[in-house]
């Protein structure tokens, strides 16, 4: 069974990548927004308590919706995707291991999500454990081991060079700053993006795009570091927002068609997903934000409204649903 979850997990991106560069022609595929769906979307925004960002679009036809979509929004764990995607770089480029050692030293462990900080210190593990628990578990712990790793300089450097200006992680999780902040960054806390910026990162993760030149194809080395990272985002353990409605299976025990990272605060809830639709693939970011329920039950309603803004988009892009297996031949990409 682990094998089989595996082997399907490793289809997604294998189908993903094998495509020509969508993402270069997204600007010009983009017309106009989905005006029938976004009517819809405006209707579900409208009966939330709350204020929501979002952005969706069908990579193989061009269809899109977007609202708010450029405004800069508090990005809560989301901004985990931006050290991802730079630890993705370094390691393909042979400037880190998946295999090379860190320390978790008595002291570093930070409360909030994750595991990490239940286990004796000091433990030694991968620098791909410390990924992997960072963006399945959104381990808090792990994500400031991997801010040690490589900088939180360095990651807001990679985004400005691809063009996602907005989007942008300002210190460790639960940790004093070690410099000066940006003005803004009371305002946005952890990191801040805008459901553009954060769907486009996403989708360069897909599709393994990483380099600022969107022209250049994935090297052998680049699509082996994609597997492993899509296949991070696979595991997502949190998935009561985009695949709330969506997803009928145990995700845990076979395979997926939604690669995701979510956010959550009080009255922030957040989730960015690749999703493989039977009719092409759908990259989603909605964020909700100043929502009067603050609770942190299953039924949120932050949560509750991004699982219904997930499933209109679905419905309307992909009628016959999301590819179960999570092979993605549904994908429509070819070589």
């Amino acid at each position: 069974m682990h094998f089989m979850r595996s082997f399907c997990r490793g289809l997604l991106l294998t189908c993903f990548t094998a495509a020509t560069p969508l993402i270069l022609a997204q600007e010009s595929a983009r017309t106009a927004p989905d005006p029938l769906l976004s009517g819809k979307l405006k209707t579900i925004i409208a009966a939330h308590h709350g204020k929501v960002a979002l952005f969706a679009h069908q990579l193989n036809t061009g269809k899109f919706s977007a609202i708010d979509a450029d405004l800069p929004v508090q990005t809560a764990s989301t901004i985990k995707l931006a050290m991802l995607f730079h630890a993705m770089n370094e390691i393909a480029e042979g400037k880190a291991k998946w295999d090379e050692p860190i320390t978790l030293q008595p002291g570093d462990a930070v409360s909030g999500s994750g595991i990490l900080n239940q286990f004796d210190t000091p433990l030694r593990i991968t620098l791909k454990d410390v990924l992997t628990m960072m963006i399945e578990l959104s381990d808090n712990t792990a994500t400031n081991l991997a801010i040690d790793r490589f900088g939180v300089d360095a990651v807001n450097v990679r985004m400005t060079d691809i063009g996602l200006s907005n989007t942008h992680l300002y210190k460790k999780v639960m940790k004093p700053p070690t410099g000066p902040l940006p003005p803004d960054q009371p305002k946005f806390g952890l990191g801040k993006t805008t459901a553009k910026e954060i769907a486009d990162l996403a989708t360069r993760i897909g599709e393994c795009r990483l380099h600022t030149d969107l022209s250049l194809r994935p090297t052998a080395a680049e699509d082996a570091v994609c597997k492993v990272a899509l296949n991070m985002m696979t595991h997502q353990f949190y998935r009561n927002t985009i695949p709330r409605y969506l997803e009928k299976l145990d995700s845990s025990e076979g395979s997926t068609a939604i690669a995701s990272k979510t956010g959550s605060l009080d009255a922030t809830r957040s989730d960015v997903a690749i999703l493989a639709g039977k009719a092409g693939p759908i990259v989603i970011s909605i964020y909700t934000y100043q929502n009067a329920d603050t609770s942190w039950t299953a039924d949120n309603e932050g949560e509750v409204t991004i699982g219904k803004l997930a499933r209109e988009i679905v419905d309307a892009w992909s009628p016959a649903g999301l590819d179960s297996k999570g092979m993605i031949p549904g994908l429509g990409l070819q070589r």
